[in-house]
């Protein structure tokens, strides 16, 4: 299976994207300098790869999202718990709470979640 997946920097450059598309691209320039602390090729370089990818698109110097954060989220989670876990669910919570307690609260959100997701 092809997973979606970026790189740390490539993932924040979208986090940038999500927020605030469709931008015009150099509003995005701005608000890289400001975010990421990026210079204005790096952008435009980031975008043209990222558009190449298939990712965003710059038409007429606005950047819209061709694919949304909860696909790349959905995919880099499962991507990490096949390759890290052997996909084990199980497996994964029991690493990531790792003697951490969670409040009732928390386990309840937890359950219903599970149980939306359960079949039969």
């Amino acid at each position: 299976m092809e997973y979606l997946k970026l790189c740390d920097s490539d993932y924040r450059f979208m986090q940038v994207v999500w927020e605030y598309a469709p931008i015009p691209s150099g509003e995005l320039v701005k608000r890289c300098d400001e975010e990421l602390g990026w210079k204005k090729s790096t952008t435009y370089t980031v975008i043209r790869k990222l558009s190449e990818k298939g990712y965003i698109q710059n038409e007429d110097a606005v950047v819209s999202v061709l694919i949304p954060q909860e696909r790349v989220q959905r995919d880099e989670s499962n991507y990490f718990v096949e390759r890290t876990f052997g996909g084990s669910l199980p497996g994964f919570l029991t690493a990531f709470l790792g003697g951490k307690h969670i409040s009732k609260k928390e386990a309840e959100e937890i359950k219903k979640i599970i149980d939306q997701y359960s079949k039969g």
